[in-house]
């Protein structure tokens, strides 16, 4: 494994300027579709239970085969690119995920289309696990790496909620159907894209083996973890023994994963990455604030259908200013904040504002208004995701070799998913479950409701809460970009005067 920094990713010297900010755009509308592809669905899915006949608890299927697939994969997708190549990775990624999402379109039975959803979390986990690593090794200048680095954090952080009003208008505009084949002309045209624009890269190669065996145990690991979660978990509770059993045997697989990983001649994830106190304490507060924000968006639309009576259409809309917000401090904001402040504060920051919103979601009465209640939480959890998550990114990339960044792109998406699909079962079924005791004692169905989502939004706040203290306690401050000039010009000056 002889292979020099140049043959493991995109050159940045290689690319000119410009077309170097082309290839972020492709790169940030593959993981567009991605990301769309989850919300999407989740709207479409009434359309899909009364034109294919699923059960209420079949249906769930649509949603839990894909993301099996995706969270199960990312890890080893992530390591693939570093061996294969990122771009081969992407591209064969980008083309699996459009087949799939054709199948999924045309399927006209429920096996057909749960079967395609898998493939489609395939396609994604090969497509998005590579892309990170690649923007660093495109960007590897401070200030322009923490500007693309923001506007991928924008397009993975507030792609859901574009993801809902683009599902709303598809779905009752046309039928949904077309939520999959909006897909092909997407995904053709960015492997085009990103053929023409990105550099193949080498890679470094398969000469000295794979790690098969641990391949092959931490994706069984993750697909039996995340199968717990999204199916025995939520439906028949979290100390039901099948429950048990399964999450015993995951945690049994990546025990077995991590004494091969520490004996391993050539390890698919070799434990000395996590050295790095930033890359270890960042994916620790990406699973906490995934936990809290994802499941806070379901319940949250849930709070907006069940309780206000809003439809698909116009659950899209209240979360529109969540989006905007998030865009213009991603895009224009976040990369002054980083290079000003450094990462470490806008990342507290921003988390600190996530967890006050999710206090605040707790008064949202069974009448409520959206622009005194609703508002409020939204543009305060788009200006914490806005100001922290680019910062997360970063700091979760910046001790990385060039040869990890693909392990360490993967790796970040895998505690984004395992936290994302926890913390939704946690809070849907703590949700639920206080809502049939107060309707069991005899409170109105509306009034048990919204207390069973008060609990869930609480619970929420904790668990971000969390993250501020790992935050403060784990994560190393890295100067900012403006004290390490003033520290150069001082050594100039010094150097100077000598």
């Amino acid at each position: 494994m002889h292979a020099t920094t140049e043959t493991l990713a995109t050159s940045p010297a290689a690319q000119g300027g410009r077309s170097r900010w082309l290839a972020l755009y492709t790169l940030c509308a593959g993981m567009l579709m991605i990301v769309l592809d989850v919300t999407v669905v989740n709207v479409a899915l009434p359309a899909i239970q009364d034109d294919l006949g699923f059960t209420s608890s079949s249906l769930a299927w649509v949603v839990n085969a894909y993301l099996i697939a995706f969270g199960g994969l990312l890890l080893l997708a992530g390591r693939l690119g570093d061996l294969l190549g990122r771009r081969n990775i992407f591209v064969a990624g980008l083309t699996v995920f459009t087949v799939a999402s054709v199948l999924c379109g045309l399927a006209g039975s429920q096996e057909v289309l749960v079967a395609a959803r898998f493939l489609q979390g395939v396609g994604g986990a090969l497509t998005s696990a590579v892309i990170l690593g690649m923007i660093v090794t495109l960007f590897p200048e401070p200030r322009e790496q923490a500007k693309a680095i923001g506007v991928y954090a924008f397009v993975a952080s507030a792609g859901g909620s574009i993801g809902l009003l683009a599902g709303g208008v598809l779905t009752q505009a046309i039928n949904w159907h077309w939520i999959f084949f909006i897909n092909l002309p997407i995904g053709i045209l960015t492997a085009v894209l990103a053929i023409k624009l990105i550099d193949k890269d080498k890679g470094l190669g398969m000469g000295r083996g794979t790690d098969v065996p641990g391949a092959v145990l931490i994706t069984a690991a993750l697909m039996v973890g995340v199968f717990t979660i999204v199916s025995p978990a939520a439906e028949l509770g979290w100390t039901a023994p099948r429950t048990i059993a399964l999450g015993l045997l995951s945690l049994t697989l990546l025990a077995c994963f991590i004494v091969r990983q520490a004996t391993a001649s050539n390890p698919l994830m070799p434990l000395r990455i996590f050295r790095s106190r930033n890359l270890t304490g960042a994916n620790l507060i990406q699973a906490l604030s995934a936990s809290g924000m994802f499941g806070i968006f379901f319940l949250g639309s849930l709070y907006l259908q069940r309780v206000l009576g809003y439809d698909a259409l116009e659950i899209g809309l209240a979360f529109l200013p969540t989006t905007l917000v998030m865009g213009l401090l991603s895009v224009r904001y976040s990369e002054k904040l980083v290079m000003r402040f450094g990462p470490h504060r806008p990342l507290v920051a921003g988390l600190v504002l996530i967890t006050i919103g999710l206090a605040l979601f707790t008064q949202a009465p069974v009448g409520g208004q959206y622009v005194v209640h609703v508002l409020p939480v939204l543009v305060l959890l788009g200006l914490g995701a806005g100001i922290c998550f680019p910062a997360l990114m970063g700091l979760s990339m910046a001790d990385v070799k060039p040869e990890d960044a693909g392990l360490a792109s993967g790796l970040i998406g895998t505690t984004a998913e395992v936290g994302a699909a926890l913390g939704l079962a946690v809070l849907a079924t703590l949700s639920a479950t206080r809502t049939e005791a107060l309707a069991a004692a005899g409170k109105p169905a509306l009034d048990a409701l919204t207390d069973g989502f008060h609990l869930s939004f609480a619970i929420a706040g904790v668990i971000v809460a969390a993250a501020v203290v790992i935050a403060c306690t784990v994560m190393r401050p890295r100067p900012s970009a403006a004290a390490e000039v003033e520290v150069e010009e001082g050594d100039e000056l010094a150097l100077d005067a000598a």
